[in-house]
């Protein structure tokens, strides 16, 4: 490309684009080497997803949660362009948008994350609700606002996965419909929370035990109709009547990843070096659900929000490096420990030597996730809501 400003595409606003557009923009860039910095995503909204929960529950706000992108990058000379990506030209450089519109560019960062396959079983496309982002949330609101306004005794949820997703939805439904909830969470495995540390694997059965969630272990999901659910256990099926089946199994890569001809594991993941970079094109960087990571020690890095989070440094840092002729930098992930909310004013933390759970572990949970949030703009609003907020609600009670 012979354009005098170098132009950096960041596709994808969630924890790795967005972070990595910030952190390039606040590098020591010389006056004539800074870059045009353009960040494209098909939502109007950043989603801070560890605390999408919450909306379900009332704890918190859609504007704490899911700040407008314009806004978080007022000042920051961050383009920003929503827009669905419909084709990339690896070879001429170039993103193609579903508008028409086409941005070349010279740094291009693969950061889509992933989406949430409903077509596993027979049913789960027409009748299953996810739960990834805003627009899921809010759809899942409106079928509770409708069932709990029903005349019905009983409201009857299948959660089906019992990763951490399933699980903080459980525990923060069951607090919310209370009585009148009655919950099933599925998982094909034999425990709860495979890959969560023993800790944190027993808060949360306790937490589950407490809220009457029936836990239906070693158990397939067979076919999911209006308002019914088969499940197979022992090589036995039940079909069971249900109001509402939450699915929260699986990522699979966006289908524009697919298509482009870089090296790609079985999962339709981009295989990075170390720096983050596509293999045999040093101009893509790829980070987050979409990347198949190997660390500088050689560890396979877990598709994680902290991952993400943490990738956008590195890739920030590695843009800024190989458009300054400075060396690039292999990414070291450090685990920082999990965090996981088990309703209202409960969650399990482990990490850094340190385990909590109960309110404490509420408490640090949400200050951990205030210091995270994009810009120190965000944190300040969003944390005096939670000093005032509280008096607000005791002053109008």
């Amino acid at each position: 490309m012979t354009q005098q400003t170098p132009r950096i595409c960041i596709l994808g606003g969630g924890f790795g684009g967005l972070y990595t557009a910030l952190r390039l923009s606040q590098l020591p860039w010389e006056n004539d080497q800074k870059p045009e910095i353009v960040l494209v995503d098909q939502s109007d909204r950043f989603i801070f997803a560890p605390l999408l929960y919450e909306l379900l529950t009332g704890e918190m706000q859609t504007w704490e949660i899911a700040p407008p992108f314009e806004e978080l990058l007022q000042n920051t000379g961050v383009r920003f362009c929503q827009a669905v990506v419909s084709g990339i030209d690896t070879e001429k450089q170039r993103v193609h948008l579903q508008d028409g519109l086409e941005i070349d560019y010279d740094r291009l960062v693969l950061a889509l994350g992933g989406e949430t396959p409903l077509d596993m079983v027979p049913g789960a496309t027409s009748h299953a609700y996810p739960f990834r982002n805003i627009t899921d949330a809010y759809r899942l609101e409106e079928r509770l606002r409708v069932l709990e306004e029903s005349n019905a005794d009983k409201i009857r949820v299948a959660i089906v996965g019992a990763g951490y997703s399933g699980v903080e939805l459980a525990c923060k439904l069951a607090d919310r419909l209370g009585e009148k909830g009655r919950f099933r969470l599925i998982e094909i495995g034999d425990q709860i929370l495979r890959t969560s540390p023993d800790f944190n694997r027993e808060a949360a059965k306790k937490a589950l035990e407490a809220k009457k969630v029936f836990l239906d272990l070693e158990t397939k999901v067979e076919s999911i109709g209006q308002d019914t659910i088969s499940l197979e256990y022992k090589n036995q099926v039940d079909t069971i009547p249900v109001d509402l089946v939450i699915w929260t199994v699986g990522t699979r890569v966006a289908p524009v990843v697919k298509t482009l001809a870089l090296k790609q594991n079985q999962r339709g993941q981009i295989t990075t070096t170390p720096t983050l970079q596509a293999l045999e094109h040093p101009e893509i960087f790829a980070l987050g659900d979409l990347a198949d990571c190997v660390d500088a020690e050689g560890q396979q890095v877990p598709a994680t929000a902290q991952v993400a989070f943490q990738q956008a440094d590195y890739t920030a840092w590695n843009i800024w490096a190989s458009l300054s002729d400075r060396p690039l930098l292999p990414f070291r992930y450090q685990a920082l420990g999990e965090m996981m909310a088990l309703g209202k004013d409960n969650a399990t933390l482990t990490g850094l030597g340190v385990k909590l759970d109960g309110p404490f572990a509420y408490l640090a949970r949400r200050l951990a996730y205030l210091y995270r949030m994009p810009t120190l703009d965000h944190q300040l609003k969003v944390g005096f809501n939670w000093l005032v907020r509280p008096i607000i609600d005791t002053l109008s009670n």
